[in-house]
């Protein structure tokens, strides 16, 4: 019997509301795609990150009061936890109605789609879904976010930033650093990226938007993006 194979997703807040509000044209076209891959027999889990909801009130209360690092993370957690129950709406028909928090903890589904969000301070949505894929089986993690590549520096600071199709663990850990901090804005966060190294685990990075790319990478196919590990 043919073992079967769960995708893991890691979308990314930005996606789900960007700035500029709720992109109804893209969460159609991923929507779509889903339950193409679902009629096709593929199951999923979605974790979702927090993106512009998060920082915006990150932002907010750093203007207000002082804050520890916690109290940030926790914001940011909720703001995960919103988006995933929004997702889990929008796929109310093929999803379990249960949001998972604690990634480590295994549960029974039968539905083709388990959304799952923010569990605890120290890390993002990022290292939530490599603990899922741990969980589950799954030795691949499609990261799906506003940017098409990883660069060997910041695009936005350095014009001559190399665009990386591959690159190691190794390589990809010197770009990232080894620290976590609430609200950074990282293609992958450095505590995500040691744990899925220890466990041998490749990550995709690339753009959610491009749908049809989405689709190659879910499919195993050539893509637009860059592959770590």
């Amino acid at each position: 019997m043919k073992k079967e194979k769960i995708v893991v997703l890691s979308l990314g807040g930005s996606l789900i509301i960007p700035k500029t509000g709720f992109d109804i044209k893209f969460l159609k076209a991923f929507k779509k795609l889903i339950i193409e891959q679902i009629k096709k027999g593929q199951r999923f889990v979605i974790v979702c990150g927090g993106g512009a909801t998060a920082r915006n009130y990150q932002l907010a209360v750093k203007n207000v009061s002082e804050l520890v690092s916690e109290d940030v993370d926790w914001i940011g957690i909720h703001a995960t936890r919103l988006n995933a129950h929004f997702m889990r709406t929008i796929f109310r028909q093929w999803a379990n109605p249960e949001v998972i928090k604690n990634p480590t903890q295994k549960i029974k589904w039968t539905e083709p789609v388990l959304i799952g969000a923010g569990w605890k301070p120290g890390c993002s949505t990022d290292y939530d879904a490599v603990l899922v894929a741990r969980t589950y089986g799954a030795k691949e993690i499609i990261n799906l976010s506003n940017i098409k590549y990883v660069y060997d520096s910041d695009p936005k600071e350095n014009p001559k930033a190399k665009k990386l199709t591959k690159i190691s663990w190794d390589d990809f850990r010197k770009i990232v650093g080894d620290k976590w901090i609430p609200g950074a804005n990282l293609p992958f966060d450095p505590i995500a990226s040691k744990e899925a190294a220890k466990q041998k685990m490749k990550v995709i990075v690339m753009s959610g938007a491009n749908i049809k790319e989405v689709q190659k990478a879910i499919e195993g196919k050539k893509f637009q993006g860059t592959l770590i590990g």
